[in-house]
């Protein structure tokens, strides 16, 4: 799904005919493999959370990944239908543009819903105690996505709504990212070996 959100970027710079169709239905098959094998993991994710135990500590932040996949594909459909009308006859690129915002609409009110599913365990699990790991990290691409996708929406729709909620996102990923950079930074700092004195006889 990232390649195809960056390749809307290469179809207008790419020549006109069938080097340039080829390149936009590419972007297209590519999102929507990237889309099907996302909703396939997220739901054998979410039967486990139903029928097992959920995961706790270090684990707990990976479960905001599918989020960013959710996001990246809505980003990808609004980056795709801006470009195809270079590439597809009029009526299929109207087409793009209305599965751009309906589409659109549809998988981003999924990620919703999975945000709030990891929100509320990873909140959860703060009560608990969450351990600093690595992990922490898939807490800002996924969010970050979201801020791409819900700010397509709400270029698409001139939605106020979907504006508000793009800056809260935008304002909860870069908090995130400070705090997850400094913990970081805190935890490298602890654990970086100083390199032993040598003995001069």
């Amino acid at each position: 799904m990232v390649s195809a959100a960056t390749g809307a970027l290469l179809v207008p710079r790419t020549p006109v005919g069938q080097l340039r169709l080829t390149l936009l239905l590419g972007c297209y098959a590519m999102l929507g493999l990237g889309l099907i094998a996302t909703l396939l993991v997220l739901a054998m994710v979410y039967g486990r959370l139903v029928h097992h135990e959920v995961p706790t500590g270090a684990t707990v932040p990976t479960v905001w990944i599918g989020l960013g996949a959710l996001g990246q594909s809505v980003t990808a459909l609004g980056a795709l239908a801006s470009v195809a009308s270079g590439a597809l006859p009029a009526p299929y690129a109207r087409g793009t543009a209305v599965l751009a915002l309906l589409g659109g609409i549809v998988v981003w009110g999924f990620a919703m819903l999975w945000l709030a599913l990891a929100a509320g365990l990873t909140v959860r699990t703060i009560r608990v105690g969450l351990p600093f790991a690595p992990t922490w990290w898939s807490f800002i691409f996924p969010v970050g996505a979201c801020v791409t996708a819900t700010g397509t929406l709400a270029t698409r729709t001139g939605s106020a709504p979907l504006g508000w909620t793009t800056a809260v996102l935008y304002t909860a990923v870069v908090l995130a990212w400070l705090a997850v950079a400094g913990r970081s930074l805190r935890h490298a700092t602890r654990h970086v070996r100083r390199p032993a004195r040598q003995v001069v006889d």
